[in-house]
């Protein structure tokens, strides 16, 4: 058994409170709103100097709570992400080696696998999804009950009336209303059934609409707590704020949309009030990876606008602009307000947190996840977990181990130049960064710290292998085969001898 490592930071919190073992009784209410490509430096308040959206919804949550600066995503994208929050698990770990899904195919969470959903469920909560699944699933004929194909046509859509045998009411949740993807976001789907198509521009105030109404519903059943998952489809593609909300950033479509988003949290934290849940209602906010390209970045930078902040890269990169992303944490009868928190996290950890905080165990699953219940009161988090990977969109494998990070890339492995494909000839094949004394990933050690990068690419390797990252039970990957270096297809002797050189 490894040894329990104990994560480096600590967070700042004056007056810390303590937490007691759960009891039926303390059970609080969980709410998590994730956003869809929401960069860390678009929150203002994590961004203040180059921060210029204003989002003060948000801003609120993080005065009454606490900021994690140093929180990961599972994935520079969607689909990997939501997997690895619901289930605990690296989403690299199924057939998903890259990219995302666009619906019409199996569920990627098997039906044998706990969700943190059904985990709650086990102590007698009730859940709710109401946003974006983005995870797969099929569509059946309502009358034969045939699986229907992906239609011809990119545009196609699943006809109202069809049914689905394995979404998110298969998967743990006792209620879904939403869609799967941005490109299906007009195809409306409830609990199993598809139900209309509704405008686009639409979609937000719907989803605001749902929230509010769940949490309406809750009150009249106070005795038995709530999970209550909200996966915004905004303010990724298409930005479509409503005429409300248009111009009135001054700053572009996307900074309007921004700002609509914040009005929907703020919704959202409104309903809590009002039915008497702020003190025992756990509220996280966060997004699923960084600002896409499709924001139009140059043009808000010229504004003043850094959609990631001082960081390095934005959606879809193995940069830390790609996944380190806004997580603030509310819980007014445990967490101190105004406090924060430096410690590596990523949303991945959600499932162990929930399972320590219910007492809910959950059965050798959620191989990845570590429980960060410990830093809500300023404790040390407590980890069998050597190191925290991050991956991009196009497969490619970074590892975040104390200060030091190693990428598997000689670019930025996603969608921001250089791309692996413009890299220079004579690139490393990795890179490795100090992130506390370069945060922003400019200056490569990996030539000329070899032992670190050794190290931790055998860790990397190791979590890999052994199908967990942390200790337990041994697990296996769902393929036979992961790859590690996904720039090179086999080891390329004449680069490995023009890198030893170089390190001399």
């Amino acid at each position: 058994m490894r040894k329990k490592m104990i994560g480096k930071g600590l967070c700042a919190a004056a007056g810390l409170m303590a937490f007691s073992s759960p009891t039926v009784e303390s059970r609080p209410n969980i709410v998590l709103i994730m956003c869809d490509d929401l960069g860390y430096g678009e929150v203002q308040r994590l961004n203040p100097e180059n921060g210029k959206i204003k989002t003060p919804h948000i801003d609120k949550i993080a005065s009454q709570g606490m900021i994690f600066t140093d929180a990961h995503s599972g994935s520079a994208v969607c689909t990997p992400t939501r997997y690895g929050l619901l289930t605990g698990r690296y989403s690299w770990r199924t057939r998903l080696q890259n990219g995302v899904v666009i619906g019409y195919r199996p569920c990627l969470i098997a039906p044998d696998r706990l969700t943190v959903a059904g985990l709650l469920k086990k102590q007698g909560y009730t859940t709710a999804i109401i946003g974006k699944w983005h995870l797969d699933f099929q569509y059946q004929d309502s009358k034969s009950g045939a699986i229907l194909p992906k239609p011809d046509k990119r545009a196609g859509r699943a006809p109202i009336g069809a049914t689905i045998p394995d979404g998110p009411v298969h998967r743990g949740f006792d209620y879904f209303h939403g869609n799967h993807h941005a490109g299906h976001m007009d195809t409306i789907i409830e609990n199993g059934k598809v139900i209309e198509r509704l405008d686009e521009i639409k979609n937000l105030p719907r989803l605001t609409e749902k929230s509010v109404a769940y949490i309406n519903e809750r009150a009249k059943s106070p005795e038995q707590p709530f999970f209550l998952y909200v996966p915004l489809g905004s303010p990724h593609a298409p930005i479509l704020p409503t005429k409300e909300w248009q111009g009135k950033s001054g700053l572009g479509a996307h900074a309007d949309f921004v700002m609509q988003t914040d009005a929907t949290v703020g919704a959202i934290m409104d309903a809590l009030e009002t039915n008497g849940f702020v003190d025992n209602t756990l509220v996280i906010f966060t997004s699923d990876n960084g600002t896409s390209k499709g924001a139009g970045i140059p043009a808000l930078r010229k504004q003043g606008h850094h959609v990631s902040a001082h960081y390095r890269g934005s959606k879809a990169d193995l940069w830390d602009g790609g996944h380190r992303v806004p997580f603030i944490v509310r819980w007014p009868s445990k967490i101190v307000a105004g406090s924060s928190c430096d410690q590596v996290i990523t949303l991945v950890d959600f499932f162990a947190t929930a399972s320590e905080i219910t007492g809910e165990k959950s059965p050798n699953m959620a191989e990845d996840s570590v429980s960060f219940l410990p830093a809500l009161s300023g404790k040390p988090i407590k980890s069998t977990r050597k190191g925290v990977i991050h991956h991009s969109i196009s497969g490619h494998f970074a590892y975040r181990q104390g200060k030091w990070k190693l990428l598997l890339a000689k670019a930025s492995g996603g969608w921001t130049s250089p791309k692996e494909n413009q890299a220079a000839a004579d690139a490393p094949r990795a890179q490795l960064y100090d992130m506390e004394k370069d945060p922003s990933e400019q200056n490569n050690l990996y030539l000329s710290h070899p032992e670190v990068a050794e190290k931790l690419l055998a860790d990397l390797t190791s979590d890999i292998q052994r199908g967990r990252s942390t200790d337990g039970p041994e697990a296996k990957n769902d393929i036979a085969e992961i790859r590690l270096w996904k720039s090179e297809r086999a080891k390329d002797p004449k680069a490995q001898k023009r890198e030893r050189r170089q390190r001399k």
